[in-house]
């Protein structure tokens, strides 16, 4: 039934693409007087009744341009390029496709004053793309994220954060101004849609101008918006409430001001229906835009994160979500070359989740069925402070400090049901602390010939895990000495690991000519650690029962050293860029506990090779290739037992070594603008040597656990990429997500192999009228295989999804979001259907500040949701609950 409703919506969106009159193409080659084609030239066409910009083109490399016109109407047809000047002339679009070619004359005084009556919808400068809002609107749009779904190359993913041409963007900025560093969910979820003027797709991007082109910076994607004239050097902003069934509630004022000296940004939150602004995930990747600066030279130090492995949300959902919120953003430049910054952002989030799950276990081939119920509490902190000191263009200095903190809480309710029945209760509460500072200063010389970088960071981190466990069976009775003659068997587990990490590293660039330069690296890498933990057992009568033995106490150092020499060389030849290097390691690790120091020294030389093929301006073709050694934290090595939750113990390994990794990807980008078509594609490649291995004993449905190397190889192999292209009003894009990967393991002393193959397909159609109902109608296609031992099996999601977008009566706006689920495995035990409709209907005047609404989530009362996953040790299928239906009246009050 849902393929049927798929393509009668399909027919309806082709015809609404051609109700509006029959479209000829005039095409042509803008030239110069030589003859040669005119790449990215501007062409813009004007109806000559309406006096509106109808259509637009930029030239591809070859001075092509093409304009889609309606038949029989007149039309002024501009061409311009910097340096020349401005052709014009009239057009009486036919009844059928026309060709005209224009030539462009070179303009003698480039001081002379051309008049810009039309803004291009999108203009490229180099390694940026402009796009004037106002040409890709339609009157429905809220927020910055629904403005941006309407650009071509731009998505949002399923994380909320925005992409790129396939790269998560890094940095987003307003007027020039950092938004929230490290984040750009917070900017596509808040920023007002009608603030906008203009959006800077900043490819390439680098924020020291002395370090552009030295390094290689495809990957670094930047947005700049520009806002329009009112709402600079104004406070605007906007105050939304609402009030449903359900006693649900909606409160989110949000507050903006930006000005050449100062800008501050305050947005507040507070909801119990489900829409989190900043998750757990959130917290843990908001890096505030830090960078791991051992990487280049090819070492991954790991220091560890979230000791208790809290739950986390389905695709934002849960049974219950109450979230409270604040944030704060602010810059300031007290002087013209010096430029301050930074952030607050408290987050509270209580969360009950409920999920009912399977778990077939592989060795034992024992089934658990377990019914969980959780709930949590998340008290997450963010604060940075940012310095930028630049006197001239040949020095800059920066400085930045992030601060992290939580209070976590949970308290899950398990019951367990395989050979026994079992009821569980597990506490998790931990105050993780981290502190990051960075210190960065760069210099170039007076003839720019050579350029010095000195980059420090420095990273404090205290974490505190505390874990009960309240059962009436324990699983581990042969290990730990507990007392088993009391009613319910209460295990406590206090862990404590402090991190103090260093890094720091000297570049030179020699610039050897306008295309090439050398760069000598010297760096150094050093990580300390301290570990801790203790197990003991509440007593029936209150007292505790410690467990003293060395076998159940850890008490443990760890450190690594690295130092390193890294030579590259990066030179540009016609269309090919190639920068080769190698970098020499001298690691020192060692680790002390019960009573003795074991040392592992290794010098390592780790080659690196970078090859960019520019075929056009907007299209090129990359390749990496780099080998690089990965180490793990001090939890790996730690010997003594530690609970990791009801039912798996863990034993670390003080014998582990480093792993050997080599990592090659592939990347073609291109983005045409003379057919508005978006291509990108990567392939991803890594093999791991010598990596760190799961080992684990099963005993039913219980674990016990530690890591070893072992010279089984894993790989994994990814591949990803987007099609994309505008026909007039609609946009159609295609895209593909594929990874396969292979671990070996050892289970139950016996080496296991796991391969993992899993296929992402979508596929969307798109209008983009100004005056006509919208509507988006796409299609996803899931398909994850796991095979575990020989054991296998599969599980495929279809969902099509249809989104509706309206403006009627000159003062209303209703939309309409639609997602349909059929998710079944390959045996068809599990085929479930369900559904979920969202839906919002809004009324404002023209130019009246309030704004009345409607709001409806979860609309068809979906109860859950499924989800799927595999490791070496059990096959896991749930069915997960979800918030009930809410509607909504809402009340917005424009700044």
């Amino acid at each position: 039934m849902y393929k049927k409703n798929f393509f009668l919506v399909l027919a309806l969106l082709l015809m609404l693409s051609t109700a509006y009159g029959q479209e000829i193409t005039l095409s042509g080659i803008v030239k110069d007087t030589t003859g040669v084609g005119i790449d990215m030239a501007n062409v813009i066409a004007i109806n000559t009744e309406t006096n509106a910009l109808e259509s637009y083109g930029i030239t591809n490399h070859s001075g092509q341009y093409k304009l889609n016109l309606k038949s029989g109407s007149n039309f002024k047809v501009r061409v311009s390029y910097l340096g020349f000047k401005t052709e014009e002339f009239t057009f009486t679009a036919p009844d059928n496709n026309a060709d005209k070619d224009i030539v462009m004359h070179e303009q003698a005084n480039q001081l002379d004053e051309v008049e810009v009556t039309y803004e291009m919808p999108v203009s490229v400068k180099g390694d940026t793309i402009v796009y004037d809002t106002d040409s890709f609107v339609n009157g429905t749009e809220k927020k910055l994220k629904d403005v941006l779904s309407n650009l071509p190359g731009v998505e949002i993913n399923d994380d909320g954060q925005i992409e790129v041409e396939g790269k998560q963007v890094t940095k987003v900025m307003v007027e020039g101004k950092d938004f929230f560093d490290g984040d750009s969910k917070l900017a596509a979820e808040n920023i007002p849609a009608n603030a906008l003027d203009k959006i800077e797709v900043l490819r390439n991007y680098n924020e020291v101008t002395q370090m552009k082109g030295l390094t290689n910076d495809n990957d670094n994607v930047a947005l700049n918006i520009k806002l329009k004239e009112g709402k600079k050097r104004f406070w605007f902003g906007e105050i939304t409430a609402g009030y449903g069934t359900e006693d649900s509630y909606l409160a989110h004022p949000k507050l903006f001001y930006y000005s050449p000296e100062y800008s501050i940004n305050i947005i507040t939150d507070l909801n119990n229906i489900g829409e989190a602004p900043f998750n757990r995930r959130d917290y843990q990747n908001f890096t505030g835009g830090f960078r791991n600066l051992g990487t280049r030279g090819g070492s991954s130090i790991d220091i560890g994160g979230d000791g208790l492995g809290l739950s986390s949300l389905q695709n934002n959902r849960a049974k219950e979500i109450d979230t409270k919120f604040a944030a704060v953003n602010f810059s300031y430049s007290p002087k013209e070359n010096w430029d301050l910054s930074g952030f607050g952002i408290y987050s509270y989030t209580g969360t009950l989740m409920e999920n009912q799950t399977r778990r077939v276990y592989i060795s034992s081939n024992e089934t658990e069925d377990a019914t969980t119920s959780t709930d949590q509490t998340a008290h997450l902190g963010l604060a940075k402070f940012s310095s930028v000191y630049k006197p001239n263009d040949r020095f800059q200095f920066d400085y930045d400090v992030l601060l992290k903190q939580s209070d976590d809480d949970e308290v899950q309710n398990v019951l367990s049901v395989s050979d026994v029945t079992d009821e569980i209760t597990e506490v998790k509460k931990q105050k993780p602390v981290s502190v990051s500072q960075n210190a960065n200063i760069y210099y170039t010389s007076e003839n720019a010939k050579n350029i010095f970088a000195f980059e420090a960071q420095h990273i404090y981190q205290d974490e505190d895990p505390f874990y009960t466990a309240m059962r009436d069976n324990f699983a581990f009775t042969d290990i730990f000495p507990v007392d088993q003659e009391q009613d319910i068997y209460n295990l406590n587990q206090g862990k404590n690991t402090v991190t103090n990490k260093v890094d720091a590293k000297l570049d030179y660039y020699w610039v050897t000519g306008l295309k090439s330069n050398l760069n000598f690296t010297l760096g150094t890498t050093q990580s300390h650690q301290n570990f801790d933990s203790n197990i003991f057992q509440i007593l029936d009568n209150d007292t505790s029962l410690g467990f003293v033995d060395p076998e159940f106490n850890n008490d443990v150092t760890y450190s690594i050293s690295d130092l390193y020499l890294g030579l590259h060389y990066k030179v540009i030849a016609g269309i090919f860029t190639f920068n080769p290097g190698v970098t020499l390691h001298q690691y020192g690790a060692k680790n002390s506990q019960l009573g003795s120091t074991i040392k592992d020294d290794l010098t390592a030389l780790l080659p690196d090779l970078y090859i960019n093929a520019q075929l056009k301006k907007s299209e090129n073709i990359r390749f990496n290739y780099r080998v690089t050694r990965s180490f793990t934290d001090i939890t790996k090595f730690a010997e003594a037992y530690v609970l990791n939750n009801y039912n798996s113990v863990y034993s670390g390994n003080r014998d582990l070594e480093s792993a050997l990794n080599h990592n090659l990807s592939l990347n073609f980008f291109s983005f045409n603008m003379f057919n508005f078509t978006n291509i990108f594609g990567n392939v991803t490649y890594t093999k791991r040597i010598d990596a760190l291995k799961s080992a684990s004993e099963i005993i039913g449905i219980n674990r016990v656990g530690s890591t070893i190397n072992s010279n089984l190889e894993d790989e994994s192999l990814s591949a990803n990429g987007r099609y994309q292209r505008t026909f007039g009003k609609i946009k159609a894009s295609v895209g593909a997500n594929v990874n396969w990967s292979a671990t070996n393991n050892i289970v139950d002393l016996e080496p296991r192999k796991s391969e993992s193959f899993t296929q992402n397909y979508t596929s969307s159609l798109a209008t983009n009228f100004r005056n006509a109902p919208n509507l988006e109608l796409g299609y996803r296609y899931t398909v994850n295989n796991y095979d575990n031992g020989g054991r296998a099996t599969t599980y495929y999601t279809n969902r099509p999804y249809a989104k509706l977008y309206a403006t009627f009566l000159k003062s209303f706006i209703f939309n309409l979001d639609y997602d349909y689920y059929k998710y079944r495995d390959e045996e068809d035990t599990i085929d479930n259907t369900y559904s979920f409709l969202e839906g919002n209907l809004t009324y404002q005047k023209k130019d009246s500040p309030w704004e009345f609404g409607v709001k409806g989530t979860n609309l068809l009362g979906t109860d859950t949701l499924n989800r799927d996953s595999t490791n070496e040790l059990y096959f896991t299928t749930s069915s997960y609950f979800i918030q009930p239906r809410y509607v909504l009246f809402t009340v917005k009050y424009d700044l």
